[in-house]
C-alpha cells in the first residue's frame, strides 16, 4: 500500500468522525448538550459543548495537515505524461489539400 493510499483511509476516517462530530452538535441548544439534563452529570452541559467544539476545531486542523501532506506524498504516477490519449510523437506537417483539374468546357 503506498503512502498516498494511507493518506486517503486517513483523511476518509477523519472525514467521518468529523461529519459525527458536527452532527452531535446543535445550535440551537439541542443535541448531545441538552440531552444530559443538569449541571452535574458528566461536568455539566458547558463542558460538553467545549468539548465538541474543541473536538471538532482539532479534527478539521488534521484534516487540512493530512491532505497537506498526501499531496506532498503523491508521486504523480496518474498525470497526464503517460495517457494514450495525447500522443508523445512529433507532430508531422499536414497533406497539401488536393487539387482538382479545371473541367474542360464540353463540345
Amino acid at each position: 500500500m503506498s503512502t498516498f493510499s494511507i493518506f486517503l483511509v486517513l483523511i476518509t476516517i477523519v472525514c467521518f468522525l468529523l461529519v459525527v462530530v458536527i452532527m452531535v452538535q446543535n445550535p440551537k441548544g439541542g443535541g448531545l448538550s441538552s440531552t444530559v439534563g443538569g449541571s452535574q452529570m458528566l461536568g455539566g452541559v458547558q463542558k460538553t459543548t467545549d468539548f465538541l467544539d474543541k473536538s471538532t476545531w482539532t479534527l478539521a486542523t488534521i484534516l487540512i495537515a493530512l491532505i497537506l501532506l498526501s499531496s506532498l506524498s503523491f508521486t504523480g504516477s496518474l498525470s497526464d505524461t503517460d495517457s494514450k490519449i495525447i500522443d508523445n510523437t512529433p507532430a508531422t506537417a499536414a497533406p497539401a489539400p488536393i487539387q482538382s483539374a479545371p473541367a474542360s468546357p464540353a463540345k
